[in-house]
């Protein structure tokens, strides 16, 4: 392990992703663990890496039907742990996995029905929370153009709309990934 001064180096960068395009975010830490990074901990947009040349790692992340301290989730977990994968931590139903490439390939979903539960599972996130952020976007622009005119009204409404829009952004392209698959599951049928 690498140390300097008797400490072990350690490395944050604060980083964003958007949630549709979680494999970008695997790249990245692919990336990182291949320039001696190793991913210890995570968190909303905070990344700590350890530095490690002794060893490569290949991670993925998963956004699992239930939060990581759920019962199911926990089982899950402790099945991947047994198979040699480390659980590194998580973020809300995010959960973070790496195993050391010495051991050979390492992927979570082993099929295209799996692939495709995963992406409904986070449409259904998406579909979940839009209504959320439209209803006030609605609600404040009505209040602002027919009786306030204030200013509030206005920009929450505006705050609320572009949530709204991003959220709109991940359905769409969640869903086309999941059209791709459910076309790639035909032909290889």
């Amino acid at each position: 392990q690498n140390f300097r001064g008797g400490i072990k180096m350690r490395r944050i960068i604060y980083r964003w992703f958007w949630s549709w395009d979680y494999e970008k975010e695997e790249k990245w830490l692919n990336e990182m663990s291949l320039k001696g990074f190793q991913l210890v901990s995570v968190n909303l947009c905070r990344y700590v890496f350890e530095e490690r040349s002794d060893v490569q790692y290949i991670y993925r992340l998963e956004f699992l039907k239930d939060l990581p301290s759920n019962v199911e989730s926990r089982a899950y977990i402790g099945f991947l742990e047994d198979t040699g994968v480390e659980y590194i931590g998580s973020f809300g139903r995010w959960v973070y996995f790496r195993k050391n490439a010495a051991y050979g390939e390492f992927k979570i979903y082993s099929d295209i029905d799996s692939k495709i539960r995963h992406y409904k599972r986070l449409n259904n996130l998406f579909l979940a929370i839009l209504p959320a952020n439209l209803c006030p976007a609605i609600i404040n622009f009505y209040s602002y153009f027919n009786s306030s005119r204030t200013s509030v009204n206005l920009q929450a409404g505006c705050v609320s709309f572009l949530v709204s829009a991003l959220i709109g952004v991940g359905i769409f392209k969640v869903s086309r990934k999941i059209k791709m698959l459910k076309k790639e599951r035909i032909i290889t049928e």
